[in-house]
């Protein structure tokens, strides 16, 4: 059975800055054999992109809505795209 791979665009707003959530973020991504990047916004926002199978992404989707314990996350903002 082929595992679907999905790609997804995610904008986490709220105090998500500062408080090590790009860190955090690679780290937990890393864990589940993911691919992708992370980076902070102008506005104060962490934008990422993850690549992998849908269940591993969704997972670490969920932990967006969270992040580290510092961070307060505020809105998480999801845009499926084609898988790369």
């Amino acid at each position: 059975m082929e595992v679907k791979k999905v790609r997804a665009h995610v904008l986490i707003k709220g105090r998500v800055q500062g408080v090590f959530f790009r860190a955090e973020t690679r780290s937990q991504a890393y864990s589940l054999g993911l691919t992708g990047w992370v980076r902070n916004r102008w506005a104060g926002s962490v934008e990422a992109v993850f690549e992998g199978e849908d269940q591993k992404v969704r997972k670490m989707i969920a932990w967006c809505y969270k992040g580290p314990p510092s961070a307060v996350v505020e809105d998480v903002e999801v845009e499926w795209e084609d898988y790369k």
